[in-house]
């Protein structure tokens, strides 16, 4: 088992950047390096079985104890439609990677619809068969959800990977960002309940792999620009198989089995930044910016926000087996690589990472946003606090989420007060990429159960139990995972994109009476319209909370742009600061709870 890491002393990060100082490529990496950067691809952990002998993963169910989740996915219709990529074999990498989820209400009617991305398959690409089709589920106010995809014109058709949501153009309507392995998709809102796919006339249609994308006004002149990460160029007409097409065998094995191929030994999809010209078109400033990934790292999550409470959104960028990012927003057009000198481009112990997904919440509630970073099996889940000016310290082990979290491979997370106790909590989805996770005891699975820890008031975070025949006993192949409030009922619900099976919707059935808030934004005229890049801070309950609205994010997904607050017991609201892009702060006075209230900028008093 891992021995208890502790945070990452002064010393040690500035010998890790050291080391680090002269990294190479991806693709120039040492031969001996595990197909995915992994602490334990060496020195496996031990088995962690449950009383049944299944792998914790796919078991350790409890029979009693607190109901936060039911599966609802037959009832509100989405179980209908299924995710498909590749074969089941799994033969190759692309097969693995789909699967984001966003949650939109895309027809501006006052609730969350859902929209799923699906992989493809090589016989589609070709013409042998119909394509398979993303969903777009309209909420019917009712617990149920009907597929419009069609009728919207979103079905994509293309090898989709993710997803993000926002008002590019100013409007008031939210638009569809898609990523896909080929040419990328950008849906314009008509304001009808249809879109228009503008992506080739915007520019930003990329080509190659493209994972997470992200949404932010970095140069704040009030337009929405947009951040894609890029993968692995993964060529079908070099199939990366082992010992062949310049692929040594060691990068397609785990465990000392033989396993799809990559993603190290193969070439790093370059990073990209689009600038929004305010005409419908952006111009990619990635190389003066600061921010092109110029080691082609194997980017997947990636998320605009605040993390040095300057008022300007800096970026994350989660990296599959390699050195994560982080760029701080320098105000000038360019953004300052401080990933190694930060703590974020290495866990705590100074080991790059197979991060998927990216959650970012001020779980502390002292003001600075923290975050999470989800990883590959045979390695604990890096929990990153917030120090202040960007410097992060890696406490997974001292909050609780160190060994626990070792078996599972983890994507989409998220963090959410879903008791409405006032402290944010912590969840993620889980599924592997090898197949052969079901046929070697390595302590894990193919299909993995989700994962909700409980914030015990910033001082640990502790595993809710998997209660038989409740949603997290749900074993699944997760992948991207969406939280927001489905039903207006201030309680926040959770959808996860499934590979090969239908989404899986998650309603929080959590028996709590506490109170509740949420807000629902609209920027002024130096502000995108949708408010992204907002930060929220309420003081009730003697404790005062911070939420962003933010885009992007989780593993290739979009959460509720709604900040929600739990109140715990309060029944009374004592400020709520609204910091808003265009860098006015105002307050407004909130009278009642457990309701959804409007803000516009320049309606408040400011600061």
């Amino acid at each position: 088992m891992f021995p208890k890491l502790p945070a990452m002393t002064m010393c040690a990060l500035l010998a890790t950047v050291a080391a680090n100082a002269q990294s190479p490529s991806p693709a120039q990496a040492d031969a001996a390096q595990p197909a995915h950067a992994s602490t334990a691809a060496e020195s496996p952990h031990a088995l962690q079985l449950d009383a049944e002998h299944r792998p914790i993963t796919a078991g350790g169910f409890v029979k009693s104890g607190p109901v936060v989740f039911e599966d609802i996915s037959e009832k509100a219709g989405v179980a209908k439609w299924s995710m498909k990529a590749g074969t089941p074999a799994k033969k190759y990498i692309i097969e693995t990677k789909a699967g984001g989820v966003a949650l939109l209400d895309y027809d501006n009617d006052g609730w969350l619809d859902i929209y799923v991305v699906t992989g493809s398959t090589f016989d589609a690409l070709d013409g042998k068969e119909t394509p398979p089709h993303a969903a777009l589920f309209r909420n019917n106010h009712d617990g149920t959800f009907t597929d419009v995809a069609a009728k919207a014109g979103v079905t994509n058709d293309r090898w989709g990977i993710g997803v993000s949501i926002a008002d590019f153009d100013n409007d008031g309507w939210p638009d569809i960002y898609v990523t896909n392995w080929g040419k990328n998709r950008l849906y314009r809102n008509n304001h009808d309940g249809t879109f228009t796919d503008v992506a080739d006339k915007a520019g930003v249609t990329v080509g190659g792999w493209s994972t997470g994308s992200t949404w932010g006004d970095y140069d704040g002149d009030g337009r929405l620009d947009l951040f894609v990460a890029g993968y692995v160029h993964f060529d079908r007409a070099n199939l990366p198989q082992a010992e062949q097409n310049g692929v040594p065998n060691t990068y397609c094995t785990f465990r000392g089995e033989q396993v799809s191929c990559g993603p190290r030994g193969l070439k790093g999809e370059p990073d990209h930044l689009f600038r929004n010209n305010g005409d419908g078109t952006f111009t990619d400033v990635s190389e003066k910016a600061g921010v092109a990934d110029k080691p082609g790292y194997y980017g997947l999550g990636a998320v605009f926000a605040d993390v040095n409470n300057d008022g300007k959104p800096d970026l994350l960028v989660g990296d599959d087996s390699t050195p994560n990012y982080l760029y701080l927003n320098k105000g000038d057009g360019t953004f300052e690589d401080v990933s190694y000198a930060s703590g974020f481009a290495v866990n705590g112990a100074g080991q790059e990472t197979a991060s998927m997904g990216i959650a970012v919440g001020d779980y502390l509630n002292n003001g600075m946003l923290d975050v999470f970073d989800t990883t590959f099996s045979d390695n604990y889940k890096p929990l990153y606090r917030n120090e202040g000016d960007g410097n992060m310290t890696d406490v997974s082990y001292e909050m609780g989420l160190g060994e626990v979290t070792v078996p599972f491979l983890s994507w989409g997370d998220a963090f959410f007060d879903y008791d409405n106790d006032g402290w944010k909590d912590l969840m993620m989805a889980d599924g592997h990429v090898y197949r052969e996770a079901d046929q070697y005891p390595w302590g894990t699975s193919w299909a993995e159960r989700p994962m909700l820890f409980h914030n015990l008031g910033g001082k640990k975070f502790e595993a809710v139990p998997p209660v038989e025949g409740t949603g997290l006993t749900d074993v699944i192949a997760g992948r991207g995972m969406a939280v927001g409030d489905l039903f207006n009922d201030g309680k926040i619900d959770a959808v996860i994109n499934v590979m090969d099976g239908h989404p899986v919707l998650l309603r929080n059935v959590s028996e709590d009476r506490n109170h509740w808030i949420e807000f629902k934004l609209t920027g002024g005229p130096k502000s995108p319209r949708d408010a992204v890049g907002a930060t929220v801070y309420l003081k009730a309950n003697n404790m005062r909370q911070r939420e962003d609205v933010l885009s992007g994010g989780s593993y290739a997904s979009n959460n509720d742009p709604r900040p929600h607050f739990g109140l715990g017991a309060a029944t009374a609201i004592d400020d709520v600061e609204v910091h808003w892009p265009s860098g006015v702060v105002e307050h407004f006075a909130v009278k009642g709870v457990d309701r959804i209230v409007p803000l516009t900028e320049g309606h408040g008093l400011k600061n």
